[in-house]
């Protein structure tokens, strides 16, 4: 295994991407994940995709990697067009991805076994990834007898061992308590300055602005259906990184207000209107009255700094952001310039009991989201108050992928319970006006 040194590393550009776009098909239309993506990466240095689910940034990579083509554009690595799986990339997942029946020493050397590597390189070769990795004195371990942590870092051994030009990073950190997932992250940056890791370039896919911040040399945000990149940012922070310097905590501000802006918009962002087929996030009535109270109480009083709530909850963009939206589309908050501001119903809904609580969340669901509103219709009209659960799910799979239709169902199908505006018989899969509200 080779380790770059200052002096291999240069400036020249590794990957380039021209005009990147994916879309599946569905139906007789073409569901788009990515638009237009434009990147270089280039020798030495951690470039990090930031955005939200629905982004395409994990599709993305995958297209690198040149395990599936994109449907338009270009991908350019070491000159070169990308056709089929590029040798010279490695990944790293989310999930550890490991094989249970092989211990670390195995599962490290089953890349180079693809590779026809001969053993006695491959034992090499190996060994010395795991202990550049701190896994020295767990080459026997099993998966199973070893922490998230340490099966991460394995999952890290494993693509640094066959030497890769570029390291593929699927939000690595994920998986891992905040306390693990930070000594991991302080670890590959400290082998990264010191020019351990054999690798030129990382490309880092995060949903936690904090770590692109303290991790990367630049970062593009992406926006979500179709993901594209709407902005560039460069780190100028010299490492180690201090992640309570003013200047630290203000690019960390100034990128959720990126993120939460509207192209175009100016002022107060508002989501652009739902339709039907909208694709709505599975959050919980609890999590939505729990964020409402939180920020009607003091020290908030109804409007927050959405990077500090996200540090007070302990929460990534990927979980606080739709719960923000989803406000925003009931009609409870407005997001502007990365902060978040509860509207007057919000702060009745925090101050009522739990019928009136109810009542108000109808109103609302029905104002704000048009797949309830077809449900209701749909129940109201017809003459025994039934409907199949297929019928709403069909319509939705004309826009959505199969899983994004049952999500957005079975979101409307929680908050319609929730405000009694419909039944739902999961037996049956049947919605029906057994218990209306009024």
């Amino acid at each position: 295994m080779r380790v770059m040194t200052a002096d291999t590393r240069t400036d020249e550009t590794v990957l380039t991407l021209r005009g990147v776009s994916k879309g599946f098909e569905r139906g007789a239309s073409q569901l788009r994940v990515l638009a237009d993506v434009d990147l270089t990466l280039r020798d030495g240095e951690i470039v990090g995709l930031l955005g939200r689910s629905g982004s395409g940034k994990s599709t993305l990579l995958r297209i690198i990697a040149g395990l599936i083509p994109p449907t338009t554009g270009e991908v350019i690595y070491r000159g070169r067009p990308v056709i089929g799986p590029a040798e010279g990339v490695a990944m790293v997942f989310q999930t550890f991805a490991l094989f249970p029946w092989l211990t670390v020493l195995e599962n490290v050397e089953a890349g180079l076994e693809a590779l026809a590597v001969p053993e006695k390189e491959s034992r090499r070769r190996a060994l010395s990834a795991i202990d550049l990795i701190g896994l020295d004195g767990f080459e026997s371990a099993y998966p199973r007898e070893l922490s998230g942590g340490m099966r991460q870092r394995v999952g890290f051994a494993r693509a640094l061992v066959v030497d890769p030009t570029i390291l593929l990073m699927d939000e690595p950190f994920s998986a891992l308590d905040v306390l693990t997932a930070e000594t991991l992250r302080t670890d590959l940056i400290d082998l990264w300055l010191e020019r351990r890791l054999p690798t030129k370039s990382v490309l880092l896919v995060t949903h936690n602005i904090e770590e692109a911040v303290f991790m990367c040399d630049r970062i593009l945000v992406f926006s979500s259906n179709p993901g594209r990149v709407i902005s560039e940012t460069k780190v100028p922070f010299p490492h180690p990184r201090n992640r309570l310097d003013p200047a630290f905590r203000q690019m960390v501000d100034d990128i959720y207000a990126q993120m939460t802006a509207r192209p175009g918009g100016q002022g107060k962002e508002k989501p652009p209107g739902l339709q039907l087929g909208s694709r709505l996030p599975n959050v919980s009535t609890n999590t939505l009255a729990g964020l409402i109270e939180t920020l009607a109480a003091a020290p908030y009083l109804g409007r927050a700094d959405l990077p500090e709530i996200a540090r007070t909850l302990q929460l990534q963009i990927d979980e606080l952001f739709p719960v923000a939206e989803l406000l925003q589309y009931l009609g409870f908050a407005e997001i502007s310039q990365g902060d978040i501001v509860l509207k007057p119903g919000a702060k009745t809904f925090a101050e009522a009991d739990p019928e009136t609580r109810k009542k108000l969340f109808a109103e609302h669901l029905l104002a704000g989201i048009p797949l309830a509103q077809r449900i209701k219709r749909v129940l109201d009209e017809r003459p025994g108050h039934q409907a199949p659960r297929v019928r709403f799910e069909q319509e939705l799979e004309d826009h959505l992928t199969d899983a994004a239709a049952e999500e957005t169902l079975d979101a409307v199908i929680a908050w319609g319970r929730y405000a009694e505006l419909f039944a739902y018989d999961d037996d049956s899969q049947t919605f029906s006006l057994e218990n209306p509200q009024g």
